[in-house]
């Protein structure tokens, strides 16, 4: 085999709309595009002129499987401009309604879109009929952690509590202790998951990324950190854009990240679980000893693994803060507008996910800058695949599609809702 064009028109088990390009000639790989052709949907223009305080809502609407990750980064940056650090209970009912939404999203990928990859399957569906305890406990852990945001948020998809300065309403600690009990159940459920994924076929392959994930001196990071990497960068969020930029590919209608003076870098589970081990809970240690994987992953297929792993991390932290709250005096801190430029950055299920707006003196949005995790994950997905298929030339036609296909479900691509399945065009030269 010294040349082909591999196309693949839909990915499927992805979040929206994007195909798979890859060109072969002379046995090189010359070309390797996600092509994301998603229609753009100028959620940034229409801010433009709204009130601060509508940021949260508007935002969480670019998606529906990490809505809170969207009003958390937004709530951030506009406490920036009023500089309010938000602590004690409120605080930490933030970091429950962000377990809920870690719970709800890593269940989906490891059982729904993710699994089917290792056992063989085109979907869940069929997965179900040779595993179907499996599909049931993916199923009810995804349940328990859309009712911990209903319980919290008041709705499990774009939930409607959280607000600039905390939240609307705050619950009495009696409301939060009918979850217990099910997020029990999802701990062990979520340990038993890593035994499980443990068991499955992983290719050999490592690409030496730069990871890049929020760092906090006390805790796994979701709300709050500064932006490192394993190559040298420690900076406040407020310096993204002095060493991140995006551009616009022609292939692509999502913008694509890389560092300044550097080239591409993961954002997600993986940059999370290499950056903040020691911050895991010890029963989540364990379990990665277990696995095999203490202390670090860098096999992109792996990430199931750390995606379970902080499955149980998140049902852990979730117990904890609920055992430990105390109902604040008030919901909310009081937010006085003023001019200013304010920046937020928060750990979404797939990584990092950053906001910057600038208000005037009544609260009106000037101007606001979205860089989501996928676009920042764009060109490393595109190194991906570059590297594996130059490294397994010699595979199968239906092989090598079937691995292109899963390099890009590793890092569960949020572009939006898709049903499409994916077809495979090889035209071979």
């Amino acid at each position: 085999m010294k040349s082909k064009t591999i196309n693949v028109n839909y990915m499927a088990r992805v979040e929206g709309e994007g195909a798979l390009h890859v060109d072969i000639q002379n046995g090189e790989v010359t070309d390797a595009k996600l092509n994301i052709f998603e229609p753009p949907r100028y959620f940034e223009a229409l801010l433009r002129g709204r009130d601060f305080s509508e940021a949260p809502d508007i935002t969480s609407r670019i998606c529906g499987i990490c809505p809170v990750a969207y009003q958390m980064s937004s709530c951030h940056a506009m406490e920036d401009i009023m500089d309010i650090t938000i602590g004690g209970p409120i605080r930490e009912l933030r970091r429950l309604l962000y377990c809920g939404e870690w719970i709800e999203s890593h269940a989906l990928h490891v059982f729904m879109l993710h699994a089917p990859d290792f056992l063989g399957y085109q979907d869940a569906l069929q997965m179900a009929k040779d595993f179907p305890e499996q599909v049931k406990m993916g199923l009810r852990l995804k349940k328990i952690g859309n009712d911990l945001m209903t319980l919290l948020g008041g709705r499990s998809v774009h939930p409607v509590s959280a607000k600039v300065g905390g939240f609307y309403k705050a619950p009495n600690p009696k409301d939060l202790d009918i979850i217990v009990g099910d997020l029990e159940w999802a701990k062990d459920a979520s340990l038993e998951t890593v035994q499980w994924v443990t068991t499955l076929s992983f290719p050999d392959f490592e690409p030496d990324y730069e990871y890049v994930s929020l760092c906090h001196p006390e805790e796994y990071p979701l709300n709050e950190g500064r932006i490192v990497s394993n190559k040298g960068l420690d900076i406040p969020i407020s310096e993204y854009e002095r060493f991140f930029v995006e551009e616009h590919e022609k292939h692509s209608t999502a913008l694509r990240s890389h560092r300044i003076g550097g080239g591409a870098y993961l954002v997600g589970p993986l940059a999370r679980y290499n950056l903040n081990y020691d911050k895991l809970t010890k029963t989540v240690q364990k379990a990665a000893e277990k696995a095999g994987i203490a202390e670090s992953c860098n096999n992109p297929y792996k990430s199931i693994i750390v995606r379970s792993l902080e499955l149980a991390y998140a049902c852990e932290e979730a117990l904890r803060i609920i055992r430990e709250y105390k109902k604040p005096d008030q919901p909310a801190v009081e937010i006085i507008p003023r001019a200013g430029r304010g920046y937020g950055c928060t750990e979404a299920p797939r990584g990092i996910l950053y906001h910057r707006y600038d208000i005037d003196e009544e609260g009106k949005i000037l101007d606001g800058k979205i860089v989501p995790p996928t676009s920042q994950n764009q060109l490393m997905i595109e190194n991906d695949l570059r590297d594996y298929v130059q490294q397994h030339l010699d595979a199968d036609d239906d092989e090598l599609q079937w691995k292109c296909e899963q390099i890009v479900r590793n890092y569960d691509p949020c572009i939006s809702c898709s049903v499409h399945f994916l077809n495979l065009k090889l035209n071979r030269k």
